[in-house]
């Protein structure tokens, strides 16, 4: 049986932490920023950590890829 490729859009989305978690940039941080809230703003920084019931999806679209 062929090697599963890793999933390219998967793999620029998402990182693994070590424990297995998936991280991901919090959606609306791109522009038309000014519209938001500075509080909104401020909470949007920085990477989010994915609901745990989709990340065995996420690890089986990144294969072996982590880094």
């Amino acid at each position: 049986m062929p090697k599963m490729k890793t999933h390219k859009a998967t793999k620029k989305r998402f990182r693994l932490t070590a424990k297995g978690k998936a991280k991901h940039r919090a959606a609306g941080t791109s522009h038309l920023n000014v519209r938001l809230t500075p509080k909104r703003r401020r909470n949007l920084r920085g990477t989010k950590v994915l609901d745990k019931s989709q990340t065995p999806m996420i690890r089986k679209l990144l294969g072996d890829y982590s880094a």
